[in-house]
């Protein structure tokens, strides 16, 4: 994972606390690639919260509080509400993913 600890606490910790302490945190794409060189951090969440309205301002609320904390760094939240439309992201990110 081409992560610091410090950067996967800080991720978890700012995104646990705006979707919910009971969501599900994944890293995936090119940063859970040993291998591969730069690319920005892309995480897969299942929210604790289910409400879109909740969803949105926890998702812009996080996003500004990580680059407060990450400084500038390409950040992709992917959220996969569970009653809303399956798309096929989910499942990759799902079978790909590294749990933060």
């Amino acid at each position: 994972m081409r992560i610091t600890e410090l950067q996967r606490t800080i991720l978890s910790q700012t995104l646990l606390k705006h979707f919910g302490a009971a969501s599900e945190l994944r890293l995936f794409g090119s940063r859970v690639d040993d291998t591969a060189r730069g690319g920005d951090i892309d995480v897969y969440i299942e929210p604790e919260i289910y409400q879109p309205d909740d969803i949105v301002e926890a998702k812009l609320d996080a996003l500004v509080e990580l680059h407060k904390l990450l400084g500038d760094q390409k950040i992709d939240l992917v959220i996969n509400r569970k009653s809303g439309t399956k798309l096929p992201i989910y499942d990759i990110a799902k079978k790909t993913g590294v749990l933060l």
